[in-house]
């Protein structure tokens, strides 16, 4: 299989220049200057470029790595979601063929984009964790995407709720249906509820029905059973504050 490998010279740059320049500081005692630290960004986005774009997955794991560690420090510009959304749709709407064969198939590098996409919480970022739930088939890779998808705290989640549902439910046909999916949903719908007051989605409801009455283990069925409980709050908060406006009205 051919690897789109970093020349040798380019690796030397990229790995010694970060460590080089965070060792004079600390030498020194003092913060980098802002021309260093735009020299240290730029640094971490060429290794992002050229590790992402590979067909090698430990070089892909390194990507995952610096986007991390960007992320960590504010970093969510259109250079991270761009790499990010690379790698979160490889071998399912990015492929890489040789002998007719895909040869970018990494279960774990979508995994972790996924994650990352959730920390970044941008529109956008949600926007590919949709396509990666409508495209991809890895129940490792789709339990992290909905993960993500609860944890942003974006605005109108509608689109959300309902590939969250659609994938449970492309998992729940079966004799043993998969008990990771569904917490990762029922946690990710009680997120969002609690963020939107409630659940517009009926199909969202009817699947935590479906969990708490289906072939789940009795934790994941218990589990589902509380979220549909405290879906209940917010259908009394609702009704208080419309009689607390019909009131001010009067």
């Amino acid at each position: 299989m051919k690897l789109k490998l970093i020349p040798v010279l380019l690796i030397a740059v990229i790995f010694s220049a970060p460590a080089v320049m965070g060792q004079q500081s600390a030498d020194s005692g003092r913060e980098m200057s802002i021309e260093e630290s735009y020299l240290q960004e730029a640094i971490e986005l060429m290794i992002i470029r050229e590790t992402s774009r590979t067909d090698n997955l430990d070089q892909k794991l390194i990507a995952l790595e610096y986007i991390g560690h960007a992320i960590e420090r504010g970093n969510t510009s259109n250079e991270i979601r761009m790499a990010l959304e690379y790698l979160a749709l490889e071998s399912t709407q990015n492929k890489a063929m040789e002998s007719k064969r895909v040869v970018n198939d990494f279960p774990e590098v979508r995994r972790r984009a996924a994650k990352h996409l959730g920390t970044l919480g941008t529109q956008e970022a949600k926007a590919t964790l949709i396509r990666m739930c409508t495209s991809d088939k890895e129940p490792m890779v789709l339990q992290e995407a909905i993960k993500s998808l609860g944890s942003m705290n974006t605005e109108n989640n509608d689109d959300a709720v309902s590939v969250i549902v659609w994938i449970v439910n492309r998992f729940n046909l079966s004799a043993a249906p998969d008990s990771l999916m569904a917490l990762a949903a029922i946690d990710s719908l009680d997120k969002i509820a609690e963020r939107d007051k409630g659940l517009k989605d009926p199909a969202a409801i009817q699947l935590l029905l479906r969990i708490a009455e289906g072939a789940y283990p009795a934790a994941v069925r218990e589990r589902a059973r509380k979220a549909l409980m405290d879906l209940r709050k917010y259908t009394s908060q609702g009704s208080r504050e419309n009689q607390e406006k019909q009131q001010q009205q009067r």
